[in-house]
């Protein structure tokens, strides 16, 4: 079944649990929250001491997304925080492989997310040792960004790459995703729709993500 997942990169972070809470009530399935440190992307937004204090405001599942360098350090922080996805990039994992197991073994799935640029073969030797595959169609660091539409032959080649070598593996697109496009990269073969900018600068998050939903079910 196909999830929208809010990234609250675009909500009011002067009310992050009411916003939290609006989305839930609107319909959607998972939250992503992106964790960046100013030096893998230039931004800087929350840690994991933020994660565990929302993680009390909600039962939706939270997609973390670790937006920085040296990840292996604060994945047991970020699993200890209530994370259910605990994903990293790819671009900044010197032990993929080891960084992949440990987030299991503290009880969280597992995701890896490829930059725009970065070529689908780098997780090819680690495609069973995930349980999600995040596909990014902007570069990372700010919400808001445009679809970056180049990268939807990517996205279809990783859902034949994943159907074919690891059918359990969930694909997630994040980067620009809208009501115009939310089709296309349902297509493309993704499975979980991050959307900032399109729930949380809309005047109706409920009416926004059941049109999502809608899109995706024709």
């Amino acid at each position: 079944m196909k999830k929208i997942a809010p990234s609250i990169l675009s909500a009011d972070f002067g009310r992050l649990a009411e916003e939290i809470a609006a989305v839930e009530a609107a319909g959607a399935d998972w939250i992503h929250i992106d964790v960046m440190d100013g030096h893998f992307v230039p931004n800087i937004t929350i840690g994991p001491g933020v994660v565990a204090s929302l993680r009390k405001t909600t039962k939706l599942p939270f997609d973390v997304h670790l937006m920085i360098e040296n990840p292996e350090q604060y994945i047991e922080a970020f699993a200890s925080a209530g994370s259910d996805v605990i994903t990293v990039h790819v671009e900044t994992s010197r032990h993929l492989h080891r960084t992949l197991t440990r987030i299991r073994e503290l009880g969280a799935k597992a995701g890896v997310s490829l930059n725009p640029a970065t070529p689908l073969g780098q997780i090819e030797p680690v495609l069973n040792d995930l349980d999600l595959l995040l596909i990014m169609t902007v570069n990372p660091g700010f919400g808001g960004q445009k679809f970056i539409s180049g990268v939807l032959p990517k996205i279809k080649n990783a859902k034949e790459i994943v159907s074919y070598l690891a059918p359990h593996v969930l694909i997630e697109v994040d980067g620009g995703v809208t009501l115009d496009n939310i089709r296309s990269v349902a297509d493309a073969g993704a499975d979980i729709f991050v959307a900032g900018a399109a729930v949380f600068g809309s005047e109706n998050y409920a009416r926004t993500i059941e049109a999502m939903k809608a899109a995706l079910q024709q």
